[in-house]
């Protein structure tokens, strides 16, 4: 190959579809394309259409390599499924899984060969936007649905990669994106060693121990240096300590903007410093392209840096079986969500959905007969795709919750009016209410930070109206984050956390709302009394002075003045139409010691968890750690297992729990990486939620 011809393959150029700030480089693909200078397209799809320009890469070029065609399928390609974190609150990875499979079966279909997912930056800032596409707030829930999305997508071998139902993933953003200064997208993030492979790596060693192809970096400085340019995490750890043989991509006009972040005095410079840093490919910008030659030339790249990226690409379309087939069968090109996708999108939203709270109980309500009034601005709103819902969001609506709940329910009086003194009357006249609100799906996902995360103006007007009615009802919230709810929480006897739950979404509602689902979702991420608490999660640090929940207003604690310590509802919360009990956690050793730990040794805990009400449903009984002592203070509490289970009335199940030196280990701050097992008594919690009580000890000797 020639200089241009390796460079070229290190360029990713976009068509129409914009992502980003600037235009789509459509009068850039075809002619680098013709000359052979040119990887990856992203945004184009259709079999014709990428079947059309692939000929020109690979019949009229010296070399006649493939293109690879990229897009966003972030929960779904034309059958969009509940967005990402609404996912993460089903605590079922197998969700993903199932959305990965049906998606990347669509996109194959319509020329796609790599899809910029799963995103994994753990966040605890509501703020930010792109929480929406995040799994939550906790490494190690988002580290399980970071691994089942590979598998969902790619395959659980890595020879499905060529196979015509699969398309390879992408893990991003790295790293510690989702720690965002202020939740303001883009920020700077400023991590120590220890909290970065705590908190923020543990997803992506995941993604690349279940094989993910790709790695996309992160368009935060982490530390200072921005991360397309940070070799510690895209070489040092990435390539090398975990052995990625991958291709690592830029994110959307990421190179260039080593400029604007101060790092790189001009584009040459920033091309240099991101090759040099392990970037594999630039996407949108060109300044590898553009500068390339007279950086091998200068020294300022390697010529084996250059090919090494090259060959990580080449890598990437042999896995993809494209040299063999490049092209893609326009007879088997889907057009349209199938019954079955759809039925698959319909029942991952009835696991994602949450209940926050029913006193009454409120719900479920009665299928059969009565009269229903469904009020709210989002009562027969088709915005349940969210955001990052891909290109069936804008050709196939979603089932509104008013055409849900009146398909459900065909023999029940269903009033509707959206809002003002028609609702209200709406409501004076039915037996019950269902009021839906939330937020549109386009002030969350990507740039849609929010200062103030309570509902927009009107929306808890209404429900304090209705409330004054005194009739029952149920609030059900269409969200793309945990939001302050704390002006109107009090006033609604039920809400059903619902998120943006996809093409299905307003079947899966009704379904809930009536009965034919009993909900089991947990909360994925903190739901705050204020945003004046945010960043917040259950797994802090502790303090020399930690606040206990009763402090005297004077005490020289922790706290705030004006609010009391904690969340409004915790991380794991969420309700149920009938009753679970959790016994206490038995532990089959009372000691184990490192060494053993460190030779492959391990603790099992035991529990019984029994449905003591009169309906089956699901339970999430979820197992936390605490080190009480160690020379790097560990958080109160840390997620180390979970398990959703089925139980019908009266039933009891005994589940077990594994924990080996993973789960009683930390990570030190020394840069090489330093896992540390210590010895200590530790803590071991099970329950329904972060605040679980229930507890056994450990101790680990030397």
């Amino acid at each position: 190959m020639t200089v241009a011809e390796k460079l070229g393959q290190l360029q990713q150029l976009a068509w129409t579809g914009d992502t980003g700030p600037g235009g789509g480089q459509n009068h850039l693909v075809e002619s680098a394309a013709r000359a052979g200078t040119l990887g990856s397209v992203l945004n184009l799809y259709g079999a014709e259409h990428t079947n059309a320009l692939q000929r020109i890469a690979v019949e009229e070029t010296r070399l006649g390599i493939p293109l690879l065609f990229g897009f966003d399928v972030i929960h779904g390609c034309l059958t969009t499924f509940p967005i990402p974190l609404a996912q993460a609150a089903s605590f079922d990875p197998e969700v993903t899984e199932r959305d990965g499979e049906v998606a990347a079966r669509e996109a194959r279909s319509l020329g796609m060969h790599w899809t910029f997912a799963p995103m994994m930056d753990v966040s605890r800032d509501p703020r930010w936007g792109r929480i929406a596409e995040s799994n939550g707030e906790d490494p190690y829930l988002t580290a399980a649905f970071a691994a089942a999305k590979v598998r969902g997508h790619q395959g659980s071998d890595p020879a499905e990669l060529a196979l015509p139902h699969r398309v390879a993933a992408c893990a991003k953003h790295l790293a510690a994106y989702g720690g965002a200064e202020g939740g303001r997208d883009y920020n700077t993030v400023d991590v120590s060693e220890q909290r970065l492979r705590n908190v923020y790596l543990p997803p992506f060693k995941a993604a690349v121990d279940a094989g993910v192809a790709t790695v996309m970096a992160a368009f935060n400085t982490v530390s200072g240096v921005p991360a397309h340019a940070y070799a510690h995490l895209l070489t040092d750890i990435l390539k090398e300590e975990w052995g990625f043989d991958g291709t690592v991509v830029s994110d959307w006009n990421g190179v260039a903007e080593l400029v604007p972040h101060g790092f790189a005095e001009d584009g040459a410079d920033a091309a240099g410093a991101a090759l040099s840093a392990g970037v594999d490919m630039e996407m949108v910008s060109t300044h590898l392209v553009d500068h390339g030659e007279e950086l091998l030339a200068s020294g300022a790249i390697a010529p084996e840096r250059l090919d090494d990226a090259v060959a990580r690409i080449l890598r990437l379309k042999l896995r993809l079986g494209l040299f063999e087939r490049p092209y893609t069968d326009e007879r088997a090109e889907l057009t349209a969500p199938t019954p079955e996708s759809r039925q698959a999108a319909r029942e991952v939203a009835e696991r994602s959905l949450v209940l926050l709270k029913n006193e009454g109980p409120v719900l479920p309500l009665s299928p059969s007969g009565g009269s229903v009034a469904v009020v709210g601005p989002f009562a027969n709103s088709a915005d349940l795709h969210g955001t990052w819902a891909g290109p069936g969001a804008s050709r196939f609506p979603a089932t509104t919750v008013l055409e849900g709940l009146r398909a459900a329910a065909p023999e029940a009086r269903i009033a509707h009016a959206a809002d003002g003194e028609a609702a209200l009357a709406a409501v004076r006249d039915a037996d019950v209410a269902v009021v839906v609100v939330g937020e549109p799906s386009a002030i969350s996902g990507e740039a849609s930070s929010r200062s103030d995360i309570r509902l927009p103006s009107g929306q808890p007007e209404l429900i304090h109206a209705v409330a004054a009615t005194g009739k029952p009802f149920a609030v059900v919230l269409l969200n793309g984050r945990p939001l302050d709810v704390s002006d109107w929480i009090d006033a609604a006897p039920a809400v059903v956390v619902a998120w943006h739950p996809g093409i299905e979404g307003g079947r899966a509602i009704a379904d809930v709302l009536f009965g034919a689902v009993n909900p089991g979702g947990k909360l994925p991420a903190t739901f705050p009394r204020s945003v004046g608490q945010v960043p917040l999660t259950y797994a802090h640090e502790n303090t020399g002075r930690p606040a206990p929940p009763d402090s005297a207003p004077d005490a020289y604690v922790s706290r705030y003045l004006d609010l009391p310590t904690g969340p409004l509802f915790p991380f794991g919360h969420g309700l149920s139409y009938t009753t679970f009990e959790t016994g206490a956690p038995v532990l089959d050793v009372d000691t184990v010691s490192t060494a053993d730990l460190h030779a492959g040794a391990a603790a099992h805990v035991t529990v019984r968890v029994t449905n003591t009400g009169a309906r089956a449903g699901d339970e999430v009984v979820q197992l936390y750690l605490h080190d009480r002592a160690a020379s790097i203070v560990q958080p109160v509490r840390r997620l180390r297992g979970f398990q959703r289970v089925t139980l019908a009335p009266g039933e009891e199940r005994e589940l077990r729990f594994t924990l080996g030196a993973e789960d009683f280990g930390f990570w030190a701050n020394d840069s090489r990486g330093e896992f540390r097992l210590e010895p200590g008594r530790v803590d071991v919690y099970v329950g329904s939620s972060a605040v679980a009580s229930s507890r056994v000890s450990v101790v680990l000797t030397r």
